[in-house]
């Protein structure tokens, strides 16, 4: 199915590959570098932005990446420094999105604040993950957005996050179909079992027969397999593989864009 509608008007181009620029640890988290301080978090991030620019992505996914571990409620200080890094350092020309390690309301309300038009997060189902019991609330978002006014930011549901096994006997298919009927997802996300792993094609597949809404695939594509991704997915969020060495926690590495990007724009002229 080709998006039309808000989806193309909002990344302007088929199959949209969507970077993240990850954050170093943010302060008041266990990895933060108080000698560097805030400004090293701008310059790093800027740096991995103006590279994933360059190379030609669609859009930019902003996400506080190095707090581990992770909790499900945003300290003032994270929320405030996130929005100034990416006051800082965001795009022109191209659409920015915000992911908040694990507090919804600190995507939106970071996204309202500096015109990000996108957010990834978990939404739906309960889950036994590393943080511990997760049952997140998307009735609680989708007020929290009205409140605010920011209906015009769209809410990415990850129906298979990870590091994290669900909990009932409700199938992938079932639980992003019930997302979209049930709590308004605007897209769906599918992702493999941890960051860098690669998604069950054959998961999108079963999702797409069952939703009307946009499908991204969420990890685990790289040059070598973005066509057999593209060729069933709307999109892309792509990270650890645009870094140095594949590795996470590495800076972007502007090859690796380029490499990704030729490939998509490949598979872009195929589909034409």
């Amino acid at each position: 199915m080709e998006f039309k509608g808000w989806f193309h008007d909002l990344f302007q181009v088929s199959k949209p590959i969507i970077a993240m620029a990850h954050l170093p640890a943010l302060p008041g988290t266990p990895r933060y570098d108080r000698e560097r301080g805030v400004d090293h978090i701008v310059e790093w991030v800027a740096r991995d932005v103006a590279n994933l620019v360059a190379g030609g992505v669609d859009a930019i996914m902003f996400c506080n990446e190095d707090d581990r571990p992770y909790v499900f409620e945003a300290g003032i200080e994270q929320i405030a420094t996130m929005a100034r890094v990416i006051a800082e350092t965001k795009p022109t020309g191209i659409p920015f999105g915000v992911d908040f390690l694990w507090d919804p309301r600190a995507a939106m309300a970071v996204a309202h604040a500096t015109g990000g038009r996108f957010i990834r997060e978990v939404l739906t189902g309960v889950y036994e993950s590393d943080m511990g019991l997760w049952s997140p609330n998307a009735g609680r978002l989708a007020r929290f957005r009205s409140q605010i006014g920011a209906d015009d930011i769209r809410v990415f549901y990850n129906v298979v996050p990870e590091f994290a096994s669900p909990l009932g006997s409700r199938s992938e298919v079932e639980r992003a179909h019930s997302a979209v009927v049930s709590s308004l997802a605007d897209i769906i996300l599918v992702s493999g079992k941890m960051a860098g792993a690669e998604a069950d094609l054959s998961v999108i597949e079963a999702i797409k027969e069952a939703v009307d809404v946009p499908v991204l695939v969420n990890t685990g594509v790289k040059p070598h397999n973005v066509e057999d991704y593209l060729s069933v997915a709307d999109g892309a969020i792509v990270g650890s593989s645009l870094k140095e060495d594949g590795y996470t926690w590495n800076p972007v590495d502007p090859l690796r864009v380029e490499q990704l990007m030729a490939q998509v724009k490949q598979v872009r002229r195929s589909t034409q």
